[in-house]
């Protein structure tokens, strides 16, 4: 019977191989041979990434996946890492997981062990791997951890990288505390996640992932901020644009110097005060706040090296 099953396995490899061949060019037909979560109800995320990855697909890149699956198994997972492997053709692919996940290491395909949270390990890989072109956040539940981990790896995207962040749902979704709930969550994933994930009823709550890209749409616009002796963080001079879609955010990273048309260094240009009547901003009776920060510097600012 083990013979059997050995010609099934190898039989189903080959026709997936084969039809990954035929679509390698389309991440909507190819997700659902490799990895079935970035296509399944409530993701959507294959359809995105073709949008966005399309027109780096055939460059030497190399991209960053945290979280290769499996859970607990050595030798369960990466099949989302293997999809990117036989997308992007001509890159290098990396993953991250708490597990040790060798046995599934290939040609083009590197993973390492560790924390997404241990900003040393995270600077021990980036020394590894250089700059990245792509990351691929599909690791922890917990939004802490979602903001810990961008706040170290956005800037270690090269010029023009991609950032994309999955799972926001959990932003939406309040921890579960007490003895009941630690007890039913033994041996199940999905509470284990929900107990320790710390998002909120509120809409508005500083401390959700989805909250902190919130804010960072304001950094977008910075040029145009009326804030004399404001301060630009990181993320308000190199992300350049932020794509919003159902449990999934995708920025880029450049230089966002265009400057404003009525604004130069946070106050207004002269011109401006001209046409307004004025000689300076005083003079408006305007009241501006002693704190030239924006709301996510105090959490994402980047650490001292």
């Amino acid at each position: 019977m083990n013979w059997i099953h050995s010609s099934k396995r190898f039989f189903n490899n080959f026709q997936r191989e084969i039809l990954a061949f035929i679509h390698r060019k389309n991440l909507g037909k190819l997700s659902p041979l490799y990895d079935d979560s970035k296509w399944e109800p409530g993701h959507w995320y294959a359809e995105h990434y073709q949008r966005h990855f399309a027109p780096l697909r055939l460059k030497k890149l190399k991209i960053l996946e945290i979280g290769v699956g499996g859970y607990d198994d050595p030798k369960a997972g990466g099949r989302s890492l293997r999809m990117w492997k036989k997308y992007f053709r001509n890159s290098l692919i990396y993953g991250i997981d708490l597990v040790k996940k060798k046995a599934l290491e290939e040609n083009r395909i590197k993973i390492f062990q560790g924390s997404q949270t241990d900003e040393s390990f995270l600077r021990d890989v980036l020394a590894e791997t250089g700059g990245l072109d792509i990351i691929i956040e599909d690791g922890s539940s917990s939004n802490e951890a979602h903001i810990k981990t961008f706040k170290t790896l956005f800037p270690a995207l090269n010029e023009g990288g991609i950032y994309a962040a999955e799972n926001i749902h959990h932003s939406y979704w309040p921890s579960l505390s007490g003895e009941r709930w630690s007890s039913l969550a033994k041996g199940s994933i999905f509470l284990e996640n929900w107990i320790g994930c710390g998002g909120s009823l509120d809409l508005n709550d500083p401390k959700t992932l989805m909250n902190m890209y919130k804010r960072l749409v304001d950094g977008l616009n910075y040029q145009d901020f009326l804030r004399p002796g404001y301060s630009p963080s990181h993320f308000d001079k190199h992300i350049v644009s932020i794509h919003f879609y159902p449990n999934l955010v995708i920025l880029y990273k450049g230089n966002n110097d265009k400057p404003s048309n009525f604004i130069e260094n946070n106050a207004l240009r002269p011109f401006v005060l001209e046409k307004l009547g004025v000689e300076s901003l005083e003079e408006l009776g305007l009241e501006f706040s002693l704190d030239n920060s924006t709301p996510e510097c105090t959490h994402l600012e980047l650490s001292k090296r």
